[in-house]
């Protein structure tokens, strides 16, 4: 999970870098579209960190819910754990099963 926190921030901080440049090479251009194209861009670009930031808060704080949750009751979570494969498994293999006929 942290490599793909990684990963998912080094691709968002890119895409902000791409973007930044874009309005910097942007910043000699006159025009009024461009200007308000300039302006909705940096406006974006404010609401996807704000946005980034909540979803991970959120991610973060489930994660830890969870956490406890597993740590409080372990019995019930390794239940819950082989119940789910064992759905997951019959449910393959009869469409499995479905597919060979």
């Amino acid at each position: 999970m942290n490599k793909q926190k990684e990963s998912t921030d080094s691709d968002m901080s890119s895409l902000a870098e791409d973007a930044r440049a874009l309005v910097a090479a942007t910043a000699d251009v006159a025009g009024e579209k461009v200007s308000e194209a300039r302006k909705r861009l940096a406006a974006a670009l404010e609401r996807g960190k704000e946005i980034a930031g909540n979803v991970r808060d959120k991610a973060v704080e489930s994660a830890k819910a969870v956490d406890q949750k597993v740590r409080d009751n372990p019995y019930q979570a390794v239940f819950i754990g082989v119940g789910v494969g064992v759905l997951i498994g019959y449910l393959a293999a009869r469409r499995c099963s479905r597919n060979t006929d």
